[in-house]
């Protein structure tokens, strides 16, 4: 079980006053081997919700298209959209029910999920083993999240702005980067706001950034 918790990647959620910055490098491995340096890690799931991705390739995908069906099919049953906190437990169960199906290949995924709903802005922890978990400054995931938290520790506040969150989230990513051989080759950051998601950065690294 330890070695299949092991994610090559460096995912990161941080809580703004204005927003929620999700943020992810760009590489993904089969063991030692770089198989795509463009990997795709933060995923816009609809108008509401974004989330970053670590682990099994195949099965984020497949829980990505489950979740958009699901949130969707759920709209329409209810006549009103879910609300985040009740697409983090959808989202949750399908990881519940995903680890504990037998498998000849077993797979995990991590997530990072950040929405927007009537209650306000939200930023969740969903771990592979279906555990949801409200993150109300910041998280990170992956083999290269213990740099990024070294960053996050240190320079993070909560009355900070997007703008300076996005800076943040660029010094984390890329701290993982110099340390960590599963993470690299760039980055991409999608902001969740109270009007909009948007992608705002998506780039690749020379590992060297300007603060």
């Amino acid at each position: 079980m330890e070695e299949m918790l092991k994610t090559g990647t460096t995912t990161i959620g941080i809580v703004c006053k204005d927003g929620v910055i999700l943020a992810a490098d760009t590489r993904a491995t089969a063991g030692n081997m770089i198989v795509d340096k463009r990997a795709e890690k933060v995923h816009i799931i609809n108008d509401d919700i974004a989330v970053t991705i670590a682990g099994s390739v195949s099965e984020a995908q497949l829980l990505i298209k489950l979740i958009r069906a699901e949130l969707k099919l759920k709209e329409v049953r209810t006549n009103k959209i879910p609300t985040i906190k009740e697409s983090a437990n959808l989202l949750g169960s399908l990881l519940y029910a995903s680890l504990r199906r037998m498998s000849m290949f077993p797979a995990i995924a991590h997530f990072l999920m950040a929405g927007k709903d009537a209650t306000g802005l939200h930023l969740y922890d969903l771990f592979p083993d279906g555990s949801v978990t409200r993150m109300r400054d910041y998280v990170s995931s992956g083999s290269g999240s213990v740099f990024a938290y070294g960053v996050l520790e240190s320079q993070y506040n909560p009355e900070m702005t997007t703008k300076e969150g996005i800076k943040l989230a660029i010094t984390a990513v890329n701290a993982a980067l110099q340390r960590d051989s599963a993470s690299g080759n760039g980055i991409e950051i999608v902001v969740v706001s109270k009007n909009s998601i948007e992608s705002v950065l998506k780039r690749e690294l020379n590992y060297s950034l300007e603060k």
